[in-house]
Formats: structure tokens, C-alpha cells, sequence
């Protein structure tokens, strides 16, 4: 763990969450939480420059030692409205109240900064012996349908399963879902999860009925190993190219790029390597990547091997010094050019040329 030097004889703060869990796991943790029992704004006032403040949920960024650290201060919650943010009850509670909000037992573990004692209300470290996933109560999906999804990235980062209760739990509520929830949340956990690239994960989100959660279509697992293809073809969204499968996304909130990604998928299969270059060419990989999985791979892998490569060099300044007046015309020529530099990609520019003029003045 990244210690935080800080003189504090109160024995009220604690590492809480992901860093204890990471720490006793041996894994390198990529946040650090740290979580005052009482107000943390009133107590860091006292010691460190305030950079930022939200009383709201208790929460203050502070420069310790010449670095900007976040203290939380110890908070319950409740969820007035089911499947949506949660709204704070109490600021300065007890610390088992503000464990007793959070996912997973193995994710309610606190240490003490001043002492390195491990707190332990949810039985957490035995839930980590087990390599086992449990929730802290049965309303917990019912709450925040996305501790499903968190449920599935955490199994494939530490190889944990749900225990047999909460997995209960989990097909009750896949059998019952309420679908008026937070999608902006459903889609950062989708995101999280699926840039992890694992195919294991993905066929547990569909073999699990997970899905459920974005489309109320049934989804069949692809036969193509979805972790294989994005090794093979390094691209940006990833996570897009795993969900991209289940169709019906309409629920989910997209960027531009991320929308045009999906709309773009063809639908057709092309017969010629002219006809496949056309259809792909305006297209971003993740886009392709998903007609591989939904209609054709061969036909998506041999653009991508075979034929994106190939550029023509003719331009229309070269037109032009052939005396062939600029027009639509142009844009028939390149792709006559095209057509024979797919048959023949050593083509040099000359015979690029030759073409165009046999093309240019004949047409």
C-alpha cells in the first residue's frame, strides 16, 4: 500500500475499500481511499490546504506533505429511489454504518492509518480466504442493479465466484429487473469490465443472463472469441466491440463517435474485394471488428489483412495534367483505379496512370 504519512493520534482514519482488498491480495491498488470517522472537512481544515470541498457527501481534497490527498468522512446512505444514486442520511457516522453501504464484503474492509489494524464487520477477510463474492444484504441489486456488473469485474480480476446466496440473489433480480435505472452508471461499469478483454467475463454476461440489465432481447454467445479478435486488432473501445453484440442499446447514453461506431455496422456481405473495401473504408475498426462478430469474419479479416493497406497513389492534380476536366467523373476513375491495384497491389504509379487514361478518355 502507498502510505500517507499523517500525524494523527485520533485513531479515526482508516483505508477503506479497494486499497485493503488490493493490499491483503498482493494486487497493486489504484486508489487510495482514506475515510475520517466524523466530519472529514472539519477535520482536515486543521492541518492541509483545502483544494476542494463537497459538504454535500462529506468529501474534501487536501495538499498532505505536497500532495493532493482525498478524505472522506464516514457516511450512511439510502436508496429512495431504487436503481439511481443513493441519497446521504448522515454525515459522521459510525464507521460500521459507512462499510455497511458498499457492494461486497471483500470491498468493507478497513485498516487503521494510526495503527495498521484491520476492521472486519462483514466477514470480509474470509470472504477473501474463499475467494468468494457476497453481498452486505438481500436488497443489494435491488438497490444498485450495477453491484452485478461490479460482481462479474471483480471475478475475472481475482478469480473470486459469488457465493451461493448472493448469486441467488442475483438471478432473482435478473428474473425482475427494474429497468428504470442509472445507465450512465450501468455504462461506466460495462466499460470497466469489458476493457478488461476477457472472454471468460463476456461469456459469464451472457451465460448468467447479465445482459438483462441493457436489452430485454435474448442475446446467444457469438461463436467467435471476441478476446482473440481485439488481440489481434488493437483498437480504442473495446468495451464497445463486446457490447456492440447485444443489438437493442438504445438504453444506453452514447457519445457521437460511439453511436456511429454501432450505426455504421453493414448489413450487407459483399461479393467483390472492390465491394469490401467501399463497404469498410470509411469505417472505424471497432466497427468492423463487430460485422466479424455479427455477420462475417472472414470477409472482416481479409479487409483488415489483406486489403486496408492498399492505397492508390493517383490524385487529381494527376487527372488534371491528363486534361481530364475535374467532375464526378474523378471519383469514377480513382475507384477503376482501385479495382485493378485490389487485383494487382504492386501496381506502381505509372500504371495507376495508364488506367486512368484509358478510363478518362474513353468514358
Amino acid at each position: 500500500m502507498d502510505i500517507i504519512k499523517i500525524n494523527d493520534n485520533s485513531n479515526k482514519l482508516f483505508y477503506i475499500g479497494g486499497v485493503v482488498r488490493d493490499e491483503l491480495l498482493g494486487c497493486k491498488s489504484f486508489d487510495i481511499d482514506i475515510t475520517y470517522v466524523g466530519n472529514a472537512i472539519e477535520y482536515c481544515s486543521k492541518f492541509g490546504e483545502v483544494i476542494q470541498e463537497n459538504p454535500d457527501f462529506g468529501t474534501v481534497r487536501v495538499c498532505v506533505n505536497g500532495r493532493e490527498v482525498d478524505f472522506a468522512s464516514t457516511r450512511s446512505e439510502s436508496y429512495p429511489h431504487k436503481g439511481h444514486l443513493p441519497v446521504v442520511e448522515k454525515i459522521g457516522c459510525s464507521l460500521k454504518e459507512d462499510v455497511m453501504r458498499r457492494d461486497f464484503t471483500i470491498n468493507a474492509l478497513a485498516k487503521s492509518v494510526t495503527t495498521g489494524e484491520i476492521v472486519d464487520y462483514t466477514g470480509g477477510l474470509e470472504d477473501l480466504k474463499n475467494k468468494k463474492l457476497r453481498v452486505l444484504h438481500d436488497k443489494s441489486f435491488i438497490d444498485d442493479p450495477t453491484r452485478i456488473i461490479r460482481g462479474l469485474k471483480f471475478s475475472v480480476r481475482f478469480g473470486f465466484e459469488l457465493d451461493e446466496h448472493t448469486k441467488n440473489l442475483q438471478d432473482n433480480y435478473l428474473n425482475n429487473i427494474n429497468y428504470d435505472m442509472s445507465y450512465k452508471r450501468v455504462k461506466k461499469e460495462l466499460i470497466e469490465t469489458f476493457n478488461l478483454n476477457s472472454q471468460k467475463a463476456f461469456e459469464k454476461f451472457i451465460n448468467e443472463k447479465i445482459y438483462k440489465l441493457v436489452t430485454e432481447n435474448d442475446v446467444k454467445l457469438p461463436k467467435i472469441n471476441i478476446e482473440k479478435l481485439i488481440n489481434d486488432y488493437d483498437c480504442e473501445y473495446i468495451w464497445l466491440v463486446y457490447v456492440g453484440v447485444l443489438g437493442d442499446l438504445s438504453r444506453l447514453p452514447f457519445t457521437k463517435i460511439e453511436q456511429k461506431i454501432i450505426d455504421d455496422i453493414p448489413q450487407i456481405e459483399p461479393q467483390s474485394d472492390f465491394e469490401i473495401y467501399k463497404m469498410f473504408e470509411n469505417c472505424r475498426l471497432e466497427t468492423i471488428l463487430l460485422y466479424a462478430i455479427i455477420k462475417n469474419e472472414n470477409i472482416a479479416r481479409h479487409y483488415l489483412d489483406d486489403l486496408r493497406q492498399i492505397k492508390i497513389e493517383t490524385t487529381g492534380d494527376d487527372l488534371k495534367t491528363l486534361g481530364i476536366q475535374p467532375s464526378p467523373k474523378y471519383q469514377q476513375i480513382f475507384d477503376e483505379i482501385l479495382k485493378e491495384k485490389l487485383k494487382n497491389p504492386k501496381m506502381s504509379k505509372e500504371d495507376e496512370i495508364e488506367v486512368a487514361k484509358n478510363y478518362g478518355y474513353k468514358n
